[in-house]
């Protein structure tokens, strides 16, 4: 089973998010399951960041109703407006599940948690402005392993979202990063 996960990893490491995204691979938890591997994605002008996390256990796991995991995390920086917008967590939670299905993803038990975070400063930090942040935390099961990389590209565009990037239409070609 050790191939067929390496051959889902390099998959997972061919995929190429628009410029504005830097994806990095990161160690993975090791004492949650036989197979892991993690990334992180940063949002060019700090607008969002995340973490991916898919475990594997050939056996499975009893909370996992299968043998993959995906374990995500999205932290976006959003306007004050946004913040108060009442409906704002159940909005964040529907931008992954159209994303999983935009991105053709099978998968079950999907869970998580959506939060809205407002700060004021006072004090001697009075003079910070205020600021509000969006965080979504969630996983759920790949029905199989043969498309794992369509995970983690619903996981990207939930990243895109979250920061307010606009799309990009089909059939335009994004221009690369100068280096």
């Amino acid at each position: 089973m050790a191939e067929n996960f390496d051959d889902i990893i390099t998959q997972i490491r061919a995929i190429k998010p628009r410029v504005e995204i830097l994806l990095e691979e990161v160690p993975a938890p090791q004492k949650l399951a036989p197979f892991a591997f993690a990334m992180t994605a940063d949002v060019l002008e700090d607008a969002a960041t995340g973490r991916f996390v898919l475990l594997h256990d050939p056996d499975g796991q009893e909370g996992w109703s299968g043998k993959f995991r995906c374990v995500t995390f999205v932290r976006a920086a959003i306007d004050n407006e946004m913040a108060a917008d009442p409906m704002l967590c159940n909005i964040g939670w529907t931008w992954l599940m159209e994303s999983l299905k935009a991105n053709g993803c099978d998968f079950t038990a999907p869970s998580g948690t959506v939060t809205k975070v407002a700060s004021a400063s006072f004090g001697t930090l009075e003079n910070l402005e205020e600021d509000s942040e969006l965080e979504v935390r969630a996983s759920w099961t790949p029905t199989s392993g043969a498309q794992i990389a369509n995970h983690i590209k619903a996981w990207v565009e939930l990243l895109e979202m979250s920061a307010g990037l606009a799309p990009i239409p089909d059939g335009v070609t994004q221009l690369s990063r100068s280096r």
